[in-house]
């Protein structure tokens, strides 16, 4: 679908586009692997900051040379030229490197605007197929990324005060499990003395037996949860995460600024952020990890080595590059992964510049063995 409301629309845009057969049917949309998630949720976020008119265009991966003809016969201000121009060099610049985007990418995505005087271009690709597109907006034109950013994630949010609890769980975008408990809680007691005294431990005690409630609901919808998000007005949140047990509280994270009256749009910005910084720091960790059991003889990173390990069923943990498509190795890499899903094997996909440059040199996967191989 092409949104018909944005300003400054492209008069031959729907011409062009149905000639060229690309429009898509979003029910056809799969759903994306948790690191392209990642990828093009922090991609969106970053975008959602740019508050300049900007000019996003979406093609279909190997046309590029149509979509250069689109732009050039579409009527535009010269600061739109100088825009588009960078962003027909950019495109040439994939046609002659596409894999810079990533090897299965189906649908390239570029963003072109104006900042402090200097054009800046940022570019991503998708394994989906998406409209093609190409418009001018107040900000980047972000739509046809909101139908396939769903996640193979699942985050619990849970809300708390000392009387109100909701707890969410969300896959991706969506609420697939919702509870909500409350209780009844004077606020004050006008008399002193001992009945005072009697008053606040009964009123201890039933705040301390509703967050074991609290506590036990989500117990039982930490199911395969990735994070847990824990928020809420007043000191009520800290006193609930104090019920929890160690292997539910090491998921937890606080979150300033999330209430009752929370939005929506606010909410998915929460998870998007915590759930990216959770990633990073969890691979970060599982690096430190990785590097203190060389020693030991506990890792593995030659691709035939882990070839091997996987075929044994010893590998604990995959660890791959993000951008494991763009290495030469790529096809071994499939057959590894198609090996570790049918074991045990937890595969970890790292998303970090950082981690990526360093996985690079040892062809995109390293490997955390569960006992030492010949």
């Amino acid at each position: 679908m092409i949104d018909l409301s944005l300003v400054d629309f492209f008069p031959n845009l729907i011409t062009k586009v149905i000639s060229l057969n690309f429009m898509t049917n979003y029910s056809t949309l799969s759903e994306i692997s948790p690191s392209e998630w990642l990828s093009l949720n922090q991609f969106v976020q970053e975008l959602k900051e740019i508050n300049s008119k900007c000019i996003s265009v979406y093609y279909p991966y190997g046309k590029g040379t149509d979509t250069i003809q689109l732009l050039r016969e579409t009527s535009r201000s010269e600061l739109l030229k100088k825009i588009e121009s960078k962003i027909e060099s950019k495109i040439l610049d994939l046609k002659k490197n596409p894999v810079s985007v990533g090897k299965f990418t189906k649908t390239l995505c570029v963003f072109g605007w104006i900042k402090n005087d200097k054009i800046q271009i940022k570019v991503i690709g998708t394994s989906q197929k998406l409209p093609y597109v190409y418009m001018v907006n107040k900000k980047p034109y972000v739509k046809p990324f909101s139908d396939i950013l769903k996640t193979n994630y699942n985050v619990l949010l849970v809300t708390v005060d000392q009387k109100t609890a909701r707890i969410q769980k969300f896959h991706g975008n969506q609420i697939v499990q919702e509870s909500k408990l409350k209780i009844d809680l004077q606020g004050r007691h006008k008399k002193g003395g001992q009945s005072q005294g009697r008053f606040l431990r009964a009123r201890q005690t039933k705040i301390h037996v509703f967050f074991k409630k609290v506590a036990n609901k989500v117990r039982l919808m930490d199911v395969g949860t990735e994070l847990i998000l824990l928020g809420g007005n007043g000191p009520g949140k800290t006193e609930f995460y104090d019920e929890l047990t160690s292997e539910i509280s090491s998921k937890c994270r606080f979150v300033e600024g999330l209430s009752f009256t929370t939005s929506v749009n606010d909410i998915h910005k929460i998870i998007i952020h915590h759930l990216y910084e959770y990633r990073k720091k969890h691979m970060k960790e599982l690096i430190q990890k990785y590097e203190k059991l060389v020693k030991d003889g506990l890792t593995a990173k030659r691709n035939n080595v882990i070839y091997r390990a996987l075929e044994m069923g010893s590998v604990e943990t995959l660890i791959v590059s993000a951008n494991y498509h763009t290495n030469s190795q790529f096809k071994n890499i499939l057959k590894m992964l198609e090996i570790a899903k049918k074991t045990s094997c937890k595969i970890e996909f790292a998303t970090s510049p950082q981690i990526i440059k360093k996985l690079e040199l040892d062809d995109s996967v390293l490997a955390i063995l569960r006992y030492r191989i010949k």
